[in-house]
């Protein structure tokens, strides 16, 4: 199918440049070499790490059954934020699962367009996905899934008390999604391209956003902490200094 199709043409399997054979070898060791990595984490890691794998496997083959193998990457794709969270923390907490929401309605929202660069050729070959679904609605619906996305992960910040440097960066994060969703060509492939890759520097602000939010938040804990160390030396010390002087009288 593969063949049929103008853009995996040139991919190395496709090809036949690389035999299946080799390429699956490949894979194997990739899979024994992240599980090594995965191993050396807690034991919640480790489990939400395997939980993964379903979908991994079913992914692959998702645009044979479902309009809608972007929400399967969604799932499958943003897994990261559970693995990463419960690697750092030990713990599986709220603010890990609305990430990992915003992640999935994000991708929807990117690769909706990235699929709509190959809508002929998955009509051709009979292959579905979430552009031949949604057709002329795409645009409405960009505007839908990065909203969602955009809403989650201000409330991810909310509840994980990030401040307002992590919301002047989500707000310019946010602007970059609705201009991209508002002005992409649906209809040029190389455009559509363009804004999918354009979302490397979505991930990018977010990340500087949460980073700006954390140490805006430790600042001001540590602040607040020095504050309060400063009154208690004060406040012990007038109490030294008031039975010294009451000592003395006596």
């Amino acid at each position: 199918r593969a063949l049929r199709v103008a853009r995996p043409r040139t991919r190395p399997i496709a090809a036949g440049e690389i035999p299946v054979p080799r390429a699956l070898l490949f894979l194997g060791l990739l899979m024994a070499a992240g599980f090594l990595v995965l191993a050396q984490f807690n034991r919640l890691t480790i489990l939400a790490g395997l939980a993964s794998l379903p979908l991994v496997f079913v992914y692959p083959f998702a645009k044979r059954f479902t309009y809608w193998p972007q929400a399967v990457l969604g799932l499958t794709f943003n897994w990261g934020a559970l693995v990463g969270w419960t690697a750092v923390r030990d713990s599986l907490d709220t603010p890990a699962l609305l990430l990992y929401a915003a992640g999935f309605f994000w991708t929807l929202g990117y690769d909706t367009i990235y699929a709509h660069q190959d809508r002929e050729d998955d009509a051709l070959v009979g292959v579905k996905s979430s552009a031949l679904r949604l057709g002329t609605r795409t645009r409405p619906w960009l505007f839908v899934f990065y909203g969602a996305c955009i809403a989650l992960v201000g409330l991810a910040g909310r509840v994980d008390g990030l401040g307002t440097a992590y919301f002047a960066g989500l707000a310019v994060a946010a602007l970059l999604l609705f201009w991209q969703a508002g002005r992409v060509d649906l209809d040029d492939p190389a455009d559509c391209l363009a804004a999918f890759r354009s979302n490397t520097v979505f991930g990018w602000i977010v990340l500087a956003a949460i980073v700006a939010g954390g140490f805006a938040r430790y600042t001001a804990r540590s602040f607040a902490f020095t504050m309060r160390e400063r009154a208690w030396q004060s406040s012990t010390g007038c109490q030294a200094s008031r039975d010294h002087s009451d000592s003395a009288w006596a």
